[in-house]
């Protein structure tokens, strides 16, 4: 496993009392919660690293990256490349049963996106946060959805 990377949000437990968790036991759909926000700000970051230019057009190009049907295609590229605890989490989360559907997403194309948004959240509440970074760069770049 890749050493993971010490991130401002590291923080966190120390300034709020936070204490070290199983994040194995925590709901799949709790882990999708928390993974979506951490996706969402990855993408949204690289994209303000790398260009200056209109809001408006940041919000149209992370949209696309962080839509049920995009996170569906890392996911499916992905897969051949999770260990096994990481493919359990996904499982997980795909087979848990969300309380709302996409709009614009097959109910497949959901439940692979909210397996994937639960695996993001458990690399993020563990801090493998360069595992979690290197899945996504990969994600991206296997997908044609690179940055």
């Amino acid at each position: 496993m890749e050493e993971s990377v010490k991130a401002p949000w590291d923080d966190l437990a120390a300034q709020f009392g936070l204490q070290e968790k199983d994040w194995s036991q925590y709901s799949p759909l709790t882990l999708a919660y928390i993974g979506d926000a951490v996706y969402e700000l990855v993408i949204r970051t690289v994209l303000v690293e790398r260009t200056n230019c209109q809001t408006a057009k940041l919000h149209q190009r992370a949209t696309s990256l962080v839509k049920a049907g995009a996170q569906a295609e890392l996911i499916r590229v992905l897969l051949p490349h999770l260990t096994e605890e990481e493919a359990g989490v996904y499982r997980r989360g795909h087979n848990a049963k969300p309380y709302n559907t996409a709009k614009n997403a097959t109910r497949r194309e959901y439940l692979e996106a909210t397996g994937f948004e639960a695996l993001m959240g458990y690399l993020y509440l563990k801090k493998e946060y360069a595992r979690l970074i290197h899945l996504i760069r990969l994600g991206l770049e296997e997908s044609g959805h690179a940055l």
